[in-house]
């Protein structure tokens, strides 16, 4: 873990599917703690920032504040962050688009709903964090970074 920020939290929905799950992989990394739903006992997740559309934008002034993500399909997700203790949230800016080939109809935005570790990654870079190994294991990387004039 990097001593300078807290680790990012992932609430994963029992029913992904870890074949298809963009952030499988990093559960073994020390700068995340996963946490399943439904059953999880989470931490007190106090200075933690929810990753969510339509939030106001993360920026560098939230460098030292946690991320807190919600790792499940659209419908689900809507589900899980009901149940979760009221958070802060922030959103990432609107011009990055996917490369993920999204399937699921509940996605208010297919081009902008960006795959779990494509709005970790964009998060991590917004604040200044090391974003090497992300993206090793993700079949959809170069497209992305292409996609988004990130390399």
């Amino acid at each position: 873990m990097h001593p300078e920020y807290p680790p990012t939290i992932v609430l994963r929905h029992r029913r992904e599917n870890l074949k298809k799950c963009s952030l499988t992989g990093l559960e073994k990394r020390a700068d995340f703690l996963f946490f399943p739903y439904p059953g999880a006992q989470l931490p007190i997740l106090k200075d933690y920032l929810l990753l969510k559309q339509g939030a106001p934008l993360l920026t560098i002034a939230d460098q030292d504040r946690g991320l807190f993500l919600i790792d499940g399909t659209w419908k689900l997700a809507t589900l899980m962050e009901s149940q979760i203790p009221p958070m802060e949230a922030r959103s990432l800016p609107p011009h990055f688009r996917t490369a993920y080939p999204r399937k699921q109809t509940e996605c208010p935005d297919p081009e902008t709903g960006l795959s779990s570790l494509e709005a970790l990654f964009i998060a991590y870079a917004i604040l200044q964090r090391p974003v090497e190994g992300l993206l090793d294991r993700y079949y959809w990387k170069e497209a992305f970074l292409e996609r988004n004039s990130l390399c």
